[in-house]
């Protein structure tokens, strides 16, 4: 073990959640292994299927799956059955194609306890307005419930409780893997942290930037309330693109293998130049 007990925190991001596989990719191949991941939203799906696989194998299982069919059917209605739906509903999108996708991946009675490491995610209760970690029972279900973006999939059910995207309360889920015990931890986010905000300039980017605002606030104090003895690496994404803020980016999986290559290259450089074991308790 490098340095105690290592984490993966996968962030939320959408389809920009390729960028994790790279990042992943770097790091199996500088020798990390994850003793715990904790996962919100896409990188609750990328998340899972590292706990089910922590190795560098699962990145070449991760690059199949985004180029595949699968994945580009999640978000693949055709804009008219997308208005008829939201007519009649509360979202765009039917939830069928990625709970096909995630019970092909990790066997659609899978549960946490089938999994190789431990494995949290983070939703967002409609009941409670509050953040909720899954981390027993079914996998699928729990999966499902991080990823359930308002407005494009519909809140999850689970025990008389509904939950939605977990992005909402908890997009790049630091504490959890403190809580947990971790002493390394390396963020998996896709990019946005990296780049400047500017003044909203049209209807849809109001909500984007308040948005951000948001997550990067709780992302900035928790980076700042760390606990002694406890490294944190932000990797890199790689640098994104104008597109990515786009509201109709979310359906974009043409910059897939572009988005992976860049984040590996920019993780892999980031690793060597700048993380170290940390010294076990009784060196220090």
């Amino acid at each position: 073990m490098i340095g105690g007990p290592v984490a993966f925190v996968l962030g939320g991001g959408g389809v920009l959640g390729a960028v994790e596989v790279g990042m992943l990719r770097a790091l199996f191949r500088a020798g990390f292994r994850p003793d715990v991941v904790v996962g919100t939203s896409i990188g609750a799906v990328n998340g899972a299927l590292v706990a089910a696989e922590p190795g560098e194998a699962v990145t070449d299982r991760l690059v199949r799956l985004w180029a595949s069919p699968e994945a580009a059917a999640v978000y693949g209605d055709s804009i008219g059955r997308q208005l008829r739906r939201f007519a009649a509903r509360t979202h765009l999108h039917s939830p069928l194609p990625l709970r096909r996708l995630l019970a092909g991946e990790l066997g659609g009675n899978a549960t946490f306890a089938d999994l190789k490491v431990p494995f949290h995610c983070c939703a967002a209760s409609i009941e409670r307005a509050a953040e909720h970690w899954f981390d027993s029972g079914p996998l699928v279900d729990a999966v499902l419930a991080s990823s359930a973006v308002p407005g494009l999939l519909p809140p999850m059910a689970i025990d008389g409780e509904h939950y939605v995207d977990g992005g909402i309360v908890n997009s790049i889920p630091i504490s959890e893997a403190v809580r947990l015990g971790a002493r390394l931890i390396f963020v998996l986010q896709v990019g946005r942290v990296e780049r400047q905000l500017s003044v909203p300039r049209r209807p849809w980017e109001v909500a984007q930037v308040a948005f951000e605002i948001a997550r990067r606030h709780r992302f900035a104090r928790e980076m700042a309330s760390l606990p002694a003895g406890v490294r944190v690496h932000v990797l890199p994404s790689g640098g994104g693109e104008s597109r990515d803020d786009s509201p109709w980016a979310y359906r974009d999986m043409a910059r897939v293998g572009r988005r992976i290559s860049r984040a590996y290259t920019a993780s892999r450089r980031y690793l060597a130049a700048n993380v170290h074991p940390l010294p076990e308790p009784g060196d220090r």
